[in-house]
């Protein structure tokens, strides 16, 4: 559902950008580092608009890779901390099963009254 609603604002998005430019024709003075250029407003709409995109995208690709590193770093980190927390419950067990044993044997303890 959420794939839905970022699909749908894209596309509005999409629309009015695409309304803006097309009411914007006239040539416009566009200036760079080394010169300035005369582009037609339309294009300069939509190549800040590509470049926008391209560079939100780049970022967003970055972060989920980012992301997805420290989730297999952390998954990895979570194994090892569970097979030791198994390894302690198997030696608690053992010690456990070791008292019991110790402990099984009848105790007899003479006393002057009776027999324990």
């Amino acid at each position: 559902m959420k794939l839905q609603w970022s699909l749908l604002f894209g596309l509005l998005f999409a629309i009015i950008i695409a309304l803006f430019a097309i009411y914007n024709v006239d040539t416009v003075p566009v200036n760079y580092v080394f010169g300035t250029a005369q582009w037609p407003l339309i294009l300069v709409i939509l190549g800040s608009a590509l470049l926008g995109v391209l560079l939100s995208g780049s970022v967003a690709i970055y972060r989920s890779f980012v992301l997805s590193r420290k989730v297999k770093h952390l998954e990895k980190e979570l194994e090892k901390k569970e097979a030791t927390i198994g390894v302690l419950q198997n030696e608690v067990v053992a010690y456990k099963e070791k008292t019991v044993e110790f402990f099984e044997e009848p105790v007899t303890i003479k006393d002057e009254n009776s027999t324990i």
